[in-house]
């Protein structure tokens, strides 16, 4: 407990620091989808796949990259077409490896770069979304506090009242006491954060904070299912204590795509 509180603590510290600069935001990030994709990588190839890593890395480096020049500099999105060609070589270099299974290799090498880059791409696309082309750590901000406001709200009433399995299938610790739990202790943090950042009325961040309740816990749902279908317990042991940082950003994968899609709808009407 006391290595993951001190991980916990120190990591925390890093990534608020990589909110209050652009430009280390988009470094950190940049990285982060990385080495959360390798490990994705990494996880499957314990059931036999065997993903086509290297070109999926630098199709996803590539991405994240022209996401960010496209903000930074209005560098063209039409650009992202490049990386099509890229992603379908996985094809023809299928083609040459003596495997059983393909299309299995074929099929993971993309759901990897679509389960993992796009999410942090639409997570890093909230850094501008106020303003496409200026930097605002107002909204990656407060998305990350309502999630972790999620999380140990989730913790603590699930722990205190927690009798009714959310989902024992996947996850036979999650209660439906700990995700309403976890849905008022997010709601409270998303009126602090109005009465701060005032660019969105209170509703609107209450709006966001119950979508990042409800595709946070898919998310988290989704990566436990992934896990138990490899019976692996980690996707990684880059953070003690916690595993590895596919394991600690699980709920942003389904629910950064989801709140960047209801704030551009809101602030773009």
């Amino acid at each position: 407990m006391k290595t993951r509180a001190i991980t916990a603590f120190f990591f925390t510290i890093v990534m608020l620091a990589s909110l209050l600069n652009g430009y280390a935001f988009t470094g950190f990030y940049l990285v982060l989808s990385i080495v959360a994709l390798l490990e994705f990588y990494k996880m499957v190839k314990i059931g036999g796949i065997r993903p086509h890593r290297n070109i999926g890395i630098f199709a996803a480096s590539v991405m994240f990259s022209l996401t960010a020049a496209y903000h930074f500099f209005q560098f063209e999105l039409k650009y992202l077409l490049l990386i099509v060609p890229l992603i379908f070589s996985v094809f023809i270099f299928e083609l040459y490896k003596k495997n059983k299974i393909p299309f299995a290799n074929i099929s993971y090498t993309f759901v990897g770069f679509i389960y993992v880059t796009i999410p942090f791409c639409f997570f890093f696309s909230l850094g501008f979304l106020v303003d496409f082309h200026v930097y605002n750590f107002h909204l990656p901000l407060a998305f990350l506090l309502l999630l972790w406001a999620s999380d140990t709200g989730a913790y603590l009433f699930g722990v205190r009242f927690g009798k009714n399995r959310l989902f024992e299938r996947h996850s036979p610790k999650k209660s439906w006491e700990g995700f309403f739990g976890g849905m008022l202790t997010s709601l409270v943090v998303s009126y602090l954060i109005s009465l701060q950042f005032t660019e969105m009325s209170a509703a609107v961040w209450g709006g966001m904070s119950v979508l990042i309740v409800c595709f946070g816990t898919l998310g988290d749902l989704v990566e436990s299912m992934l896990k138990r279908s490899l019976d692996t317990k980690d996707s990684g042991s880059f953070l003690p204590g916690h595993g590895g940082f596919l394991d600690r950003f699980d709920g942003l994968l389904i629910a950064a795509p989801v709140v960047y899609v209801y704030l551009y709808l809101i602030l773009n009407p």
